[in-house]
């Protein structure tokens, strides 16, 4: 049940995402900025042709010119800005610049945690939110949480953010889909799980549903054995100060992430 509900999130933010690999022209809203890396051509000049990085400061070193200020241009201010500077020096007769962005550092946000492909992803046109990103980091594995934290950074402030993919997969309300900005951060955690040992068909570790019983614990471990009881259920959880301790439990208890249930046998 678990890898199958992974699986459906994957194949869900794979859905919604809408961005290519490689070298892209970008649209009018990107602006270049420090370790991006573009190339810049001028036509019937090949040997002006250039592939580098902008630096901190802004700037990006090309042929005859220098170091060239393009820091918040976008790729197309920025030929127009280089053409003028090659004009304006007479380097160039009438001279037209393409700027490409190949690789788009400065506008990147970080996906960490479950998912196949942690790392910093570039915020494209068109692949700006939360289930884009996602997708873009091969989707939520099968040991994460669908619940995803996302921290903003908004005028200076962070703040913590709680999205459940999963309700907007089942629901189709996008409603929650954070439009992400650069900076950000998507932690996936760990799914909660517990553990059922004893008298049990099968025992092991299971992912743990919000609001799941002791008797809903039980039955996802198969069952009682026909030598196994209800009576005298013990659960092992630790408590505020890490410490671990044994509690009696009821069928009606709610099991609480990380707990132990030991069902114990019938003596005849």
């Amino acid at each position: 049940m678990r890898a199958s509900v992974a699986t459906s999130l994957s194949l869900f933010c794979c859905g919604l995402m809408l961005a290519s690999d490689g070298a892209r022209s970008a649209g009018t809203g990107d602006v270049l900025g420090p370790g991006d890396t573009v190339r810049v051509t001028v036509f019937q000049n090949p040997d002006l042709a250039t592939e580098t990085t902008v630096s901190a400061d802004g700037t990006l070193s090309f042929p005859l010119l220098g170091e060239i200020n393009v820091g918040g241009k976008t790729p197309i201010e920025a030929g127009r800005f280089i053409a003028d500077r090659l004009r304006q020096r007479k380097l160039v007769l009438d001279p037209q610049v393409s700027v490409v962005l190949v690789s788009n550092r400065s506008r990147q946000v970080a996906v960490l945690g479950q998912v196949a492909k942690p790392g910093n992803y570039p915020l494209e046109q068109g692949s700006t939110h939360v289930t884009d990103l996602l997708a873009l980091a091969g989707g939520i594995s099968t040991s994460g949480d669908g619940k995803v934290v996302v921290v903003t950074n908004r005028g200076g402030s962070s703040k913590r953010v709680e999205i459940d993919v999963p309700a907007m997969y089942k629901t189709g309300d996008l409603s929650s889909n954070l439009e992400l900005l650069p900076g950000d951060t998507i932690f996936v955690p760990t799914a909660p799980v517990f553990y059922i040992y004893g008298a049990v068909q099968r025992p092991g570790m299971y992912p743990l549903e919000s609001g799941t019983s002791v008797l809903r614990a039980l039955a996802i471990g198969g069952g009682l054995t026909p030598r196994g009881t209800e009576r005298g259920l013990k659960i092992n959880r630790r408590n505020a100060a890490g410490k671990l301790v044994e509690y009696s439990a009821e069928l009606t208890d709610r099991v609480q992430p990380d707990d132990v249930i030991q069902v114990k046998s019938t003596v005849f």
